[in-house]
């Protein structure tokens, strides 16, 4: 049996003990000191319970109240501070008076709030277009005064009047919609259950461990099974909440946002519109509620308002219809790019990984299967050279990776993982077959993570391929285990050891680097692991490469990549990308970014509305648009940067070919 095994068994016979002696009975203040108890004793670094951890779980708990920093002042937080903090001592007895104090807080400045907001839609109140809202509440600070909470509430008035507008609500009902949303605030608190309550604090605890660990009750449990089971009824998109607002983080393969092309990474979700229905603010509603609002039965249609920041601030509404992800859009798909480079014709075998998949059972789908037979088939099409994409791949099964990099190297170790008690666990493949031995690119970004830096990093460590993409992958480099709580009182996520890559290095924060670093919206400082709250260090164990990964048979041996060849790979690279006006509109956004610094101009809302409508309009006289495609004229003119068809797979061909050619010379 595995280590990992073993801390996973330790982990339900602790669950198994505890649920004795709860009789799944409602979740009650007792229970907190326990379910914690179990989160130390399995987490991979945090053991007991310091004050680092209750500082860490009373902020945790402050943001999920306020994401926003919209309703309370900066003189409430240390009572607040206090309060949350002594629930430690008094939990033990079953007492979660402090929690009721700090909500008893959180009700009346939501009441507070509620109240200002309606000041300000007065009958004079008209949207200001010179307002300029700053999204992300780690840049502003809790107002110190009603003063400045109301100058806050007015831009944030602003900013959902306008979106309101845009969909083609009216002022007076969007005035009213708004009112209504800030009354529902107030409601959804004062009618919160201390059981939601103590979920809440469970839960920022868990938050304060690391950034993957969290506890789920009931609902959230059952929508993570869901997930899982790749059978949610919805638009096909992971979301996360960041700050007051609902992000796509990724677009799952073949889920309906991903066919209809018109979200993507980063987006903001700010409304959600059921079928002939009216859009419902989802800005600072829980994550939970805004999945429950997107999920629907098969064949319905749902409408999502989303808010864009890239060559301009955008607000354009998507209609999606909800469907089932089938697992045959999730496999692994090779296409075909034959180019004649300096007067040479190379035929270049493109397959893209959306997930690891498999279940380990005999006869069901497997990507690993499913690559070694889009291998030999390129091999029968006579191939120069293969690239392997991940550039959207968010991980999957471990195993999976670990027999898919066996596919390019003769039984070589692949990954390790470690546990909080320092053993070390080494995974390979153990097949000595080569399938695929010629010239291997692997194209990457920073959503490439978990089993895909696995993966990439393995074939790195053994100079196996060239990585090109991003700069970095995620940077996801633990390891979770899941285990139901006793029936009714959900489930726990908890980080229980480390991977690590050949070379020794953890792909935890750093994740890993590509050899030839692409121009790229996705790198920068708010996609990453290491930009997440109390993510854990990366750490390095002794290099664990396998002479024989390499084999002397010629029949097996393949060519490894040199830090020479990389050097040229670069610079032939770079003198290309500085003459692709594709690369060069990316270079211009990327710059627009970074000086906008997350900051939305309602000015800018409006303006991109207005010439939208023209457009359409324009569209219309020429009858060059059909009826039937209402829901695509929002579509935005700038393409995935990921396309398969875009620049990245473009110049990735390049390099492949460079290195076709740098092979042969050596």
């Amino acid at each position: 049996m595995t280590n990992l095994k073993i801390r996973l068994c330790f982990l339900a016979s602790a669950l198994l003990m505890f649920s004795n002696t709860t009789h799944c009975a409602p979740l009650e203040c007792g229970y907190i000191p326990k379910i914690i108890e179990l989160f130390l004793k399995n987490h991979y670094q945090h053991r007991e319970l310091t004050d680092e951890l209750k500082n860490r779980t009373v902020e945790q708990l402050i943001k999920h109240m306020d994401p926003s920093k919209t309703l309370f002042l900066d003189e409430d937080l240390p009572k607040l501070r206090n309060e949350i903090k002594e629930e430690f001592k008094t939990a033990a007895e079953g007492n979660c008076s402090p929690l009721k104090s700090a909500k008893s807080i959180w009700e009346s400045r939501a009441a507070e709030t509620e109240a200002l907001v309606k000041g300000i839609l007065n009958k004079d109140y008209q949207v200001n277009p010179k307002t300029e809202l700053v999204l992300d509440s780690k840049k502003r600070s809790f107002p110190k005064n009603i003063e400045q909470k109301k100058a806050i509430l007015r831009k944030m008035v602003d900013f959902q009047t306008t979106n309101l507008l845009i969909s083609k609500i009216k002022f007076e009902e969007a005035k009213k919609q708004i009112a209504h949303r800030y009354e529902l605030v107030t409601k959804r608190i004062k009618e919160q259950k201390e059981s939601q309550s103590i979920t809440d604090f469970i839960d920022s605890f868990s938050s304060g461990l690391d950034p993957h660990s969290n506890f789920m009750g009931p609902d959230e449990l059952e929508d993570f099974n869901i997930q899982m089971r790749l059978s949610l009824e919805g638009i096909g998109a992971v979301l996360r909440y960041q700050d007051g607002f609902t992000v796509i983080e990724s677009l799952v393969k073949g889920g309906s946002a991903d066919k209809a092309n018109l979200l993507k990474t980063k987006d903001k979700i700010i409304a959600v519109a059921q079928e002939n229905g009216q859009p419902v603010s989802t800005i600072d509603m829980d994550l939970r509620d805004v999945v429950k609002l997107i999920r629907g039965k098969k064949g319905t249609k749902v409408t999502l308002t989303v808010l864009r920041q890239a060559k301009e601030t955008t607000t354009f509404q998507a209609t999606l219809v909800r469907d089932k992800i089938a697992l045959v859009d999730q496999k692994a798909k090779i296409t075909y790019d034959k180019k004649i480079i300096n007067g040479k014709n190379y035929n270049i075998g493109i397959i893209e990984l959306p997930s690891f998949y498999g279940s380990g059972t005999k006869g069901a789908p497997s990507c690993s299967e499913d690559i070694e037979a889009l291998l030999n088939q390129a091999i029968k099409e006579k191939v120069d050279g293969i690239i392997l994409n991940l550039s959207r791949n968010g991980g999957g099964l471990l195993e999976e990776a670990v027999k898919i990099a066996g596919l390019f190297i003769q039984k070589g170790a692949s990954v390790a993982t470690k546990n909080s008690a320092a053993q070390v666990d080494v995974l390979k493949d153990n097949e000595p077959k080569v399938v695929y031995r010629g010239p291997l690119a692997v194209l990457t970004s920073r959503i490439s993570a978990s089993a895909s830096e696995i993966l990439a990093g393995a074939l790195k460590s053994y100079r196996r391929a060239v990585v090109v993409g991003g700069d970095h992958t995620f940077g996801k480099g633990s390891v979770q285990s899941l285990s139901d709580l006793p029936a009714g009182l959900g489930g726990m996520k908890v980080t229980t050891a480390m991977f690590f890559i050949p070379g020794g290095d953890s792909t935890q924060l750093a994740g890993v680097s590509s050899d030839v670093v692409l121009p790229s919206l996705l790198n920068n400082d708010e996609i990453g692991e290491k930009v997440l709250e109390y993510a854990l260090p990366t750490q390095h164990i002794k290099p664990f490469i396998s002479p024989e990964a390499n084999s002397n048979d010629s029949s097996q041996h393949w060519t490894p990549v040199t830090e020479e060849q990389i050097k040229k790979l670069n610079k032939n690279s770079k003198e290309r990308v500085t003459k692709n006006s594709k690369f060069a509109e990316i270079q211009k956004r990327i710059e627009k970014n970074k000086k906008e610094n997350g900051t939305v101009k309602i000015a800018d809302i409006q303006k991109e509305s207005l010439d939208k409508e023209k457009k359409k309009q324009e569209k219309n006289k020429d009858n060059s648009k059909n009826s039937d495609d209402d829901s695509q004229e929002d579509k935005s003119e700038d393409e995935d940067q990921w396309d398969e068809k875009g620049p990245f797979v473009g110049e990735t061909t390049d390099i492949l070919v460079d290195l076709i050619n740098l092979q042969k010379e050596g």
